[in-house]
């Protein structure tokens, strides 16, 4: 098997650090990355390789044939889009974007997938096919959706598909994953409690009072994991939203109050539990103050589970990377939630992660802080990556 040309790699870096500082400073968020992905079709189409735009939107795929006969394809997965937050950063390459950012490193995986395709097309000493999936709006859990409904793997099938993210927390250059699940099940929810309202000082007791059953609910709501969920599995449920009456006016009782939030789960049958005791009770203590109230549950990202084919061929790789001392194949689970679980729901894979250790400052920017910045010297480990991910898993 054909080492990685260090010299010819390096070449690359000054051209992939420019497009990816370029992108960080046009930031562009879920579904609106047209001149993200005019850049990510423009460098693909100039290495030779086959282009597929508008794929879910604005998702780009690339293809390419290795040069020895194979069966086998596999997709290669990076993010594209940005936040809607404000960069306090100072640096030249900043965003010139009022209210948009990248804050989580995606102009970062798009460049590194970059760096491998012109790696891989330069010499496609491989035998099949890769897939390289370049998708839009991760941040809003849509973007996956957005490809596979638009048909990605019936135009583009793959019988591994592979995710990359990094991750400032980890030293610079160390890889981790874990077999089975990883990521958790995501789902948001909006309670509504309705009821006459009234004049809290003169006339409580003429008012049916929603701010009662509104925070029974919120309360209650911690005892559906204790007392509802296995000990021996784990869910959250946080409350990140509460809005009822004006500040304007505190003597008026309100007539209604809305509840919203996020709970996270790793398996189906603690989804169905979450659902059903949120409807429950806001149902029940709603009635309880003859009050009405209903939950609205949207259930976001399925669970991200690995498969064990993907994560062992994903493990191998981060080994021939950066050896078997910097990879950590048992990763703790996370109730993170990631729309990439939608691809592996429908083709067996693998999510990883790589440490990219502080910023040039010295201090580590945890992603969606308004001072990350993508660390150009995980450009380099990323690009051996994929590159021995493909060449292991193809050639085999």
């Amino acid at each position: 098997m054909n080492r990685i040309d260090d010299d010819r790699l390096a070449s690359y870096l000054p051209d992939l650090i420019a497009t990816r500082r370029d992108l960080h400073a046009h930031p562009e968020t879920a579904l609106q990355e047209v001149r993200t992905a005019g850049i990510v079709a423009d460098h693909l189409r100039a290495w030779g390789i086959e282009v597929h735009e508008k794929i879910g939107v604005t998702g780009v795929v690339g293809v390419l044939h290795g040069r020895r006969p194979g069966r086998r394809t596999i997709g290669l997965r990076a993010d594209m889009d940005a936040l809607h937050m404000e960069e306090h950063n100072h640096f030249a390459y900043r965003s010139t974007v009022p209210g948009k950012m990248h804050a989580c490193g995606h102009d970062g995986h798009t460049a590194m997938l970059l760096g491998a395709a012109r790696y891989l097309a330069a010499d496609p000493d491989f035998a099949g096919t890769v897939i390289f999936l370049f998708q839009p709006a991760e941040e809003t859990a849509s973007g996956a959706k957005a490809m596979i409904a638009d048909g990605l793997f019936t135009r583009f099938p793959v019988d591994l598909v592979f995710g990359l993210h990094t991750d400032p927390a980890r030293p610079l250059g160390e890889f981790a994953t874990r077999t089975g699940p990883a990521l958790a099940g995501a789902l948001s929810f909006r309670a509504e409690f309705r009821g006459t309202g009234g004049h809290g000082g003169a006339a409580p007791h003429h008012a049916t009072d929603v701010t009662i059953p509104a925070a029974q609910f919120m309360l209650a709501l911690q005892t559906i994991v204790g007392r509802n969920v296995s000990s021996l599995d784990s869910a959250v449920i946080s409350v990140g939203h509460v809005a009822a009456g004006s500040s304007a006016s505190p003597n008026v009782m309100p007539s209604e109050f809305a509840v919203a939030g996020t709970a996270r789960y790793f398996r189906t049958d603690v989804l169905r539990i979450l659902k059903d005791r949120m409807t429950e009770q806001a149902d029940l203590l709603a009635r309880a103050s003859r009050c009405s109230g209903d939950v609205t549950i949207n259930e976001g990202t399925p669970p991200l589970v690995n498969s064990p084919d993907g994560c062992a061929a994903a493990i191998r790789a981060a080994i021939d990377t950066v050896g078997e001392d910097h990879v950590d194949g048992e990763r703790p689970l996370s109730t993170g939630a990631e729309d990439f679980a939608y691809f592996v729901a429908e083709r067996p894979g693998a999510y990883c992660w790589m440490g990219a250790g502080p910023g040039p400052d010295g201090v580590v920017h945890d992603v969606h802080t308004h001072c990350f910045d993508f660390n150009d010297a995980t450009l380099a480990h990323g690009i051996r990556y994929w590159v021995n991910l493909v060449r292991h898993t193809l050639d085999d």
